[in-house]
């Protein structure tokens, strides 16, 4: 708690919050959710972790992102996101000059779900939706220059679903780990929650 303490020294965090944005076909219920939301409120029960349920649609998304950061523009202190919600992590951080922590990060969505053109049912919520070319298109919205020092990118090597080397070379120059194996979900993610915490921490005091 020393360190947290040295962080957040200056200024009162009885009110502050991190957003969390789970990924694709996923929801606040994930284990990577969970884990997070475990680890906050054990450590750091002064802040608050809110996970949305993010809509299906990207312009849904953007609308209920927009919204977000609007209520809690005055108490945010970073985001985390995993996949394709680390896509959008960077897209948040950039609008507000915040701190992000993307895990394995989607670094151009539209290209992967290119190959998962049609209907689709997220596991957690049963709602359907259609991948389409438009909506590929639309999710170029969020695609932006961060500001790389306000970022940190976790990345495995073992990622089956992604190739861990365009996020490494889009977000090359920010704190970055890329750490041999593991896979998509990445393994033992709760062994790297303390470095996060930190980094949101020192970067937003």
């Amino acid at each position: 708690m020393a360190e947290y303490k040295q962080a957040c020294a200056g200024y009162n965090m009885t009110t502050k919050k991190i957003i969390y944005l789970h990924g694709f076909l996923s929801s606040p219920q994930s284990m990577k959710a969970e884990l997070t939301k475990q680890w906050f409120y054990t450590h750091y029960p002064d802040i608050k972790l809110i996970i949305p349920q993010l809509a299906n649609e990207p312009n849904a998304i953007r609308a209920q992102l927009e919204a977000l950061l609007h209520k809690h523009k005055n108490q945010l202190i970073g985001f985390i996101g995993s996949s394709l919600g680390g896509f959008l992590a960077a897209w948040c951080a950039r609008q507000n000059n915040l701190p992000a922590v993307l895990i394995n990060p989607a670094a151009y969505p539209w290209r992967l779900l290119n190959e998962y053109l049609g209907q689709h049912t997220n596991p957690y919520t049963k709602q359907t939706f259609f991948v389409t070319e438009d909506y590929n298109q639309s999710l170029k919205q969020f695609d932006c220059l961060p500001n790389l020092q306000t970022l940190m990118v976790l990345l495995q090597t073992g990622d089956q679903t992604l190739d861990y080397r365009e996020a490494e070379q889009k977000y090359q120059g920010c704190s970055m780990q890329v750490i041999p194996d593991g896979d998509h979900a990445f393994i033992n993610y709760q062994d790297y929650l303390p470095k996060i915490s930190q980094f949101l921490l020192s970067k937003s005091s």
